[in-house]
């Protein structure tokens, strides 16, 4: 533990997806008080939440350097072209229609239609006037004073002598990333040696990906080095174990999740000085931080990507060099043919079917879409099923007042209109299978018609080695999110959109800027969507979007993949 704790300065960056779990429903207590109904919400959603763990400084070092060696992204399915996003446009295509009357105006119906044909009108007003000016900038001088020194290691290599740590993680490649993650900095603790992980077969991913098809093995067996032992196998006398029957095999459910390190040392240490190994089954989640992984074997599809949205431009991106290597960037620049990259803006829409169905909110659907959702909620959530036959629960309304509601596809172009983005900008989308299909992004292609997945930049050729692997696909929608010109996320409490945001702040220097929308703000400006005026509308929005932008230390308790502006991972220079 003693060379543990000197790893203060190793690195982590701070993934969504349909990987991403949602937010797990709280049961409000039934003796509440009438005078605390109006903040009913808040504390039933906070009520039983687990109080935050306290991790050593070693092991939040170590979670940062893990991060160095791996880069993700959430999983991705094209958006409107599952069956299922077919069937499911259905219940909510009616929220939003635009039609075309006479004299080529666009009319919008629905919730929000007011509202968008206020922004269309305000969009083509403004065509030619100036962006604001913060628009793609971070505040610059708070920002840039903060650096990365998480890489700097001043403890010695852990030997592995006390035996063989296994994991098979399951899940997608959030849930595996973790584990990974979570794998390495348990080595160190436990000082064993770290065998390659491995990926459970998931019939929700239909995924055979195996860590070397994502990750470069040998990349991380060397990276690591210095921290801990790695082999890419059992030695011969351990293969023949049946490890199971020796009590060596250790599931998700033997584990509390977020355990803290003594857990290990206690229950942990003892069962593999013993049996000389341990095999997790699963993983996820079991110690208190997240970090991201860095290095993948498809750099270079990924960087013929950045290429095509920056429009083949000689200046590569600020984070190109750690998205895709050195030599990918080197031939992105052999490649150009003009001088100045064209900026863009990648936009995380966290609106698939499984959040909308545990969100219990309420989408403009109507009757046929709260059947949908309900249907679903018994095939995938049947515990919500029971609990909402025996509990009250919150309303929809009071759930979207909270700010624990998604924002939809049309409040999301909202913000960006009231935001100022220019109708020319380009906006790379990102996310699996959006609730409702095409139909479900009208607004959005309305009033940016400049909108570009990784699906019409690359061709098919170009798609086909990562066609059947939901993994790898993932990894090009997180590098494509990180290196943009400037982030928006819908939902700050997706992994992607925070090791997205992490990411960036760890490298970007302060120049690489994201929108972390306040749902429990905007939600008090969208309910006045009927009466407000617009220029009103973008006051408010800005405004509450603005206070995101606070450059901070990490809050206590709080993710270092999230928050990487702490002493653990980055230095001061001010």
């Amino acid at each position: 533990m003693s060379s543990t704790s000197n790893s203060n300065n190793s690195h982590n960056l701070a993934l969504e997806s349909k990987q991403d779990r949602p937010n797990t429903v709280r049961i409000p207590d039934r003796k509440q008080p009438k005078n605390a109904k109006r903040k009913g919400g808040k504390v039933w959603y906070q009520k039983e939440r687990v109080k935050g763990l306290v991790v050593v400084t070693a092991l939040v070092g170590l979670f940062f350097l893990v991060d160095w060696i791996m880069l993700l992204r959430l999983q991705d399915h094209r958006v409107g072209s599952d069956d299922r996003s077919s069937r499911n446009a259905s219940s909510v295509s009616a929220q939003v229609k635009v039609t075309k009357p006479s004299k080529g105006k666009k009319h919008y119906v629905g919730i929000y239609g007011r509202l968008l044909a206020l922004a269309a009108h305000a969009l083509a007003e403004g065509q030619n006037k100036r962006e604001p000016k913060d628009l793609w900038q971070e505040p610059v001088v708070p920002a840039s004073a903060w650096r990365p020194c998480a890489d700097q290691r001043d403890w010695e290599p852990n030997e592995g002598k006390n035996g063989y740590i296994m994991v098979t993680a399951n899940g997608g490649i959030n849930q595996q990333r973790v584990a990974v993650c979570n794998a390495v900095v348990l080595a160190r603790l436990l000082n064993a040696t770290l065998v390659v992980p491995k990926f459970m077969y998931s019939s929700v991913w239909k995924d055979v990906s195996q860590f070397g098809d994502i990750y470069q093995e040998e990349h991380f067996i060397k990276y690591l080095a210095p921290d801990i032992r790695i082999v890419k196998e059992l030695p011969e006398e351990l293969k023949s174990l049946h490890l199971e029957a020796i009590g060596s095999v250790v599931p998700d459910v033997d584990v509390r999740k977020e355990s803290k390190p003594s857990f290990y040392l206690k229950n942990i240490l003892p069962i593999l000085l013993q049996k000389r190994v341990v095999h997790f089954v699963g993983f996820g989640n079991r110690l208190a931080f997240d970090p991201i992984p860095f290095q993948l074997q498809i750099q270079e599809t990924a960087a013929l990507l950045l290429e095509r949205l920056h429009k083949h431009s000689a200046q590569p991106g600020l984070l190109d060099h750690y998205l895709v290597g050195p030599h990918a960037v080197a031939a992105m620049i052999a490649r150009s043919d003009r001088a100045k990259a064209s900026k863009y803006l990648a936009l995380h829409l966290r609106f698939e079917i499984d959040m909308v169905a545990h969100s219990l909110c309420e989408f403009g659907g109507g009757e046929q879409e709260g059947q949908e959702l309900e249907a679903y909620r018994q095939i995938h959530f049947p515990a919500l099923t029971e609990l909402k036959k025996t509990e009250k629960l919150p309303s929809p309304a009071m759930l979207r007042s909270e700010g624990l509601c998604p924002l939809t596809p049309e409040e999301a172009v909202l913000m960006l209109a009231a935001l100022g983005f220019n109708r020319k900008t380009q906006i790379y989308v990102a996310g699996a299978q959006i609730y409702g299909g095409t139909s479900r992004l009208a607004a959005l292609t309305s009033l940016y018609p400049n909108l570009v997945t990784k699906e019409n930049l690359l061709s098919s050729a170009e798609l086909e080695p990562f066609k059947n692997f939901s993994s790898q696909l993932a990894a090009l929608d997180f590098i494509a999110c990180t290196a943009a010109d400037a982030f928006a996320m819908t939902d700050s409490g997706s992994q992607l959109s925070s090791l997205v945001s992490g990411y960036r702040i760890y490298y970007g220097g302060g120049r690489m800027p994201t929108i972390r929308p306040n749902k429990r703000r905007l939600a008090d400006i969208f309910v006045k969507n009927n009466t407000i005026e617009w220029k009103v509308f973008e006051q408010r929005v800005r405004k509450a979007v603005r206070q995101t932008k606070h450059v901070q230390s990490r809050p206590k308790a709080r993710s270092v993949y999230r928050y990487p502006r702490c002493k653990e991972c980055m230095c001061r220079t001010d």
